[in-house]
């Protein structure tokens, strides 16, 4: 028997309709001059939170819009060897010196205790770096440069002509103090072109493009010139990068590009050779004729070859 009895209030059997969604919204869609873009309210009006959003969307894309702006303005202040501009607008001293100076070795590779400083570099000889090459022939012009190749057990064999490469052989290379630089190159399995100058104490430089600039330091020639600065790393960058590394479309691209630039003046930064000039022609003639160059890339291309130290490289194309 229950503790409590409450009387029913009400009789049995009511039916309730239930709702088949929980909440009832007008179609927006029927209502006339509605919008879907506007999200109205039940009542009709637009969220304010919706208006604030928007304004907010606005307001960062009008900034974005000027910041790109304004990073093009900037973009338009350096030299590229895809933007359209006359070089002499940015310079006033455009001309490169050419290759006779020499540089501070003390500086760049240490002080001499005696021993000769000796250059090492691995390379794979299924791709010869070419603008190595031509460089370790315009250090021969400026220092006295003791030049030896040697084959790694990695590699199994070694055409003639890149066992020669260096020039013949130092009939008193034994006398080492007579030399102020080593320069040897080892033909070793790599994936990339590898540097020591101290070969106890520091890693290897790797990249054609990181070991030309580290030569061509040695020469004392570089720019000093910030913008031609600019313009000779960017021509470097473009040809170890896109003509060497590339697709078609890219050194189709840098073609267009070199030879525009080609167009005003002899060299790529004015009346001297310089290191752009090796870096893109190597790359070029070591691709030989799968690149169709346009005429005042051929004109270049045969002026480079002209040069004496292009000769070394001659007979590995």
């Amino acid at each position: 028997m229950p503790m409590y009895q409450v009387k029913p209030t009400s009789q049995g059997g009511i039916k309730i309709d239930l709702p088949t969604c929980m909440y009832k919204l007008p179609n927006i869609h029927a209502q006339p001059g509605s919008s879907c873009a506007e999200y109205p309210l039940q009542n009709g009006e637009v969220d304010p939170a919706l208006k604030a959003l928007e304004a907010r969307q606005d307001e960062i894309m009008r900034k974005l819009y000027e910041l790109k702006a304004a990073i093009d303005g900037l973009a338009k202040t350096v030299t590229t060897p895809d933007a359209d501009m006359d070089v002499t607008t940015l310079s006033q001293t455009t001309t490169v010196p050419s290759f006779t100076g020499t540089a501070d070795l003390d500086a760049l590779l240490g002080k001499d205790l005696g021993a000769l400083r000796d250059i090492v570099i691995n390379a794979n000889p299924a791709s010869p770096p070419l603008s190595l090459l031509v460089l370790h022939g315009l250090l021969c012009q400026s220092y006295r440069v003791l030049s030896t190749v040697h084959v790694h057990s990695s590699v199994s064999s070694v055409p003639p002509q890149l066992l020669s490469c260096l020039g013949p052989r130092h009939s008193d290379s034994y006398s080492r103090q007579r030399f102020q630089l080593g320069f040897t190159l080892i033909w070793k399995d790599v994936p990339k072109v590898q540097m020591k100058f101290s070969t106890q104490s520091m890693c290897p430089i790797e990249g054609e493009a990181n070991v030309a600039r580290f030569l061509f330091r040695l020469l004392g020639s570089e720019p000093k010139d910030p913008i031609v600065a600019t313009q000779l790393d960017s021509w470097v960058d473009t040809a170890f990068f896109q003509l060497a590394e590339g697709g078609s479309k890219e050194r189709a691209a840098v073609l267009r590009s070199l030879n525009s630039a080609l167009g005003r003046s002899i060299w790529l930064l004015g009346h001297e050779p310089s290191l752009a000039d090796i870096a893109c022609a190597c790359c070029i003639l070591q691709e030989g004729k799968s690149l169709s160059t346009p005429a005042n890339v051929q004109r270049w291309l045969q002026a480079c070859r002209n040069l004496e130290h292009f000769h070394c490289i001659s007979p590995l194309l």
